[in-house]
């Protein structure tokens, strides 16, 4: 009986999206992490982001709205005018449904770091290239010293759960989940036509928030 209930539990989990930005209250959503433990505890086993996601990661997305608050107060206090500007236009796009929208293909992407360190570091355009090979898509960053390869997660029209691990050209590629030096969680968002962006909080290096900005390459 207890095993029925369990997986009606877990199965529960799955099908509602996931309640990322805040941790649970008294009448709140369901935190990431919780949600992750509820899954363990049912012992139900499913390809799904709360199975391969980490916990520190899932702390990382709980916080998610006050890490980014606070490094963009950061970035606006101590970044250069025409980098605050490029900041403040792109947060300022709204987020779009990714229904119908093709992310497969090769883009130009770039990064900006956010709070931390340097205030804010807006770096050149390099290359990046995204495939589906039938589960679900799958990120490339093609050069640039810092590299990045991980796989999407759906959470609703509006959004993706990107889960990731960084590496440095030339080195081994690690997978995700090799440990904290390397995984990266973040948010998906479709802001544009073509344009989209993952926003990436508490990185292990230097910044409190990067953000990967990409637009169709030419």
């Amino acid at each position: 009986m207890s095993r029925i209930l369990t997986t009606a539990l877990a199965a529960t989990l799955l099908a509602a999206p996931l309640q990322f930005g805040t941790a649970k209250a008294a009448d709140g959503p369901m935190s990431i992490v919780q949600q992750k433990l509820e899954m363990d505890i049912a012992g139900f086993d499913k390809d799904s982001v709360l199975r391969d996601i980490t916990y520190r990661d899932a702390a990382r997305l709980d916080a998610f709205d006050a890490i980014r608050g606070k490094a963009v107060t950061e970035a606006r206090q101590g970044g250069s005018a025409g980098d605050v500007a490029t900041l403040d236009e792109l947060s300022a796009r709204p987020a779009q449904s990714f229904d119908g929208f093709d992310l497969t293909g090769d883009w130009q992407c770039r990064t900006i770091k956010v709070g931390g360190i340097a205030s804010l570091v807006v770096y050149d355009w390099f290359r990046c290239r995204v495939t589906d090979d039938g589960s679900g898509w799958f990120l490339e960053k093609l050069n640039g010293s810092q590299r990045t390869e991980g796989r999407f997660f759906n959470d609703g029209n509006k959004r993706q759960i990107y889960l990731g691990a960084f590496f440095v050209a030339g080195d081994p590629k690690p997978r995700y989940g090799a440990g904290r030096e390397t995984d990266q969680v973040g948010y998906a968002l479709r802001d544009g036509q073509h344009s989209w962006r993952i926003e990436f909080p508490a990185p292990v290096y230097e910044s409190k928030l990067d953000i990967l900005e990409f637009r169709r390459k030419p």
